[in-house]
């Protein structure tokens, strides 16, 4: 004879969630969802402004590669600047698109820096005949703005202090 085992059976509300538990667990999933979300827009714009920043630094490196710009107030495009250099064809296509306006503003300027001499001393004709040959320094301050045709409304600058002697 088989003995028949009566199992007791467990009432539904001590098996089930309550309202209560459930609607906490969608608030912290909730909370976590938006920090990732709040996270990955950080990341997007940080990446989009590093991409800005290398890119402006690369434009500013083919400036400084070429020494016979920088000095004077004028307009190129990107691709004079390296007429010197084999490029791709593909990239000397797109930096065509890209205009840069270059100003130079003089910050300081050093005239004459030969020593003073007296008159009386046997230097002082030494000194008169090197003052056609005068060293002088200029400090000033160059500002690229780049302004890219290829993406609207998209302008970069950055500025570099120059060092000339004459």
């Amino acid at each position: 004879m088989h003995k028949f085992k009566k199992r007791k059976q467990k009432s539904n509300l001590t098996n089930a969630f309550t309202l209560l538990e459930v609607m906490i667990a969608v608030i912290i999933i909730s909370i976590v969802i938006m920090a990732l979300l709040e996270m990955k827009g950080n990341s997007s714009f940080k990446f989009s402004k590093i991409t800005n920043n290398l890119v402006v630094n690369q434009y500013t490196s083919f400036f400084i590669s070429n020494p016979d710009y920088g000095f004077v107030k004028e307009s190129v495009k990107l691709d004079d600047l390296l007429k010197e250099f084999k490029v791709e064809d593909e990239l000397r296509r797109e930096l065509k698109e890209i205009k840069v306006d270059i100003v130079y503003q003089e910050l300081q300027y050093f005239g004459d820096m030969t020593e003073a001499v007296d008159e009386d001393s046997e230097e002082y004709e030494e000194e008169v005949q090197k003052k056609d040959s005068n060293l002088a320094i200029e400090i000033g301050k160059t500002i690229l703005k780049i302004k890219d045709n290829t993406k609207k409304d998209e302008s970069y600058s950055t500025a570099l202090l120059r060092l000339r002697l004459q």
